[in-house]
């Protein structure tokens, strides 16, 4: 079965078009009571720089050390030495309980950040029983742009710690001109206890 948008065929038998863009696996890291997981340019084979105007990371089933905690981020302009770089963010929510009983959809203004310099929130509450994880995927923009701050935009499907599903988006940018060569992934307490990210380049054409 194929998948035809505007008369032009994007998608037949699972295959995408090569026209929408290029994507490339560069690298895969696995938590093991990580404390941060970290991609470096030019660090064991990463790739972070004009390479690709799109980078996407892809969290698989990270499931934090300590109950309650959030999934966080932040980006280096020195490779990594500090990750300091301060961006603006907002987030919105959508909830449902195991029950049935209870659903919210609201913008979460305790989450934005504002010109924040530590880490940003890519959702909050993730529970740490056996069976809980979280899974999603965060799309940065032209990183090494001299020009132009560097956007980002976040969807994350986790397992709340009171048996919630939370379906989290976030938006924002990281108010420098300098290019980010640097990006890292933790728990606002606590270590990743298991869990893969990917990071994938992706060409425009």
């Amino acid at each position: 079965m194929a998948i035809i948008s505007n008369g032009t065929t994007i998608a037949d038998a699972g295959a995408f078009s090569a026209s929408l863009g290029s994507q490339v696996l560069i690298k895969t890291l696995t938590a093991s009571s990580s404390a941060n997981l970290s991609f470096v340019h030019g660090s064991s084979g990463v790739v972070l720089d004009s390479t690709y105007p799109i980078y996407l990371f892809k969290f698989i089933n990270c499931h934090p050390a300590t109950d309650n905690v959030q999934l966080m981020h932040n980006g280096s302009i020195d490779a990594g030495s500090n990750y300091n770089v301060a961006a603006t963010t907002t987030t919105f929510e959508a909830e449902h309980d195991e029950g049935g009983t209870s659903t919210t959809l609201n913008y979460i203004t305790g989450h934005d950040h504002a010109q924040d310099a530590g880490g940003k929130k890519l959702t909050y509450n993730c529970g740490n029983d056996n069976d809980q994880s979280l899974s999603g995927e965060l799309m940065l923009f032209n990183p090494s742009s001299s020009t132009f701050v560097k956007n980002f935009v976040a969807k994350v499907s986790n397992s709340h710690n009171g048996n919630y599903i939370k379906n989290t988006y976030t938006a924002g940018y990281y108010n420098t001109t300098s290019d980010i060569d640097a990006f890292k992934f933790f728990y606002s307490s606590g270590n990743i206890g298991s869990g893969t990210i990917k990071l994938y380049g992706i060409k425009d054409s």
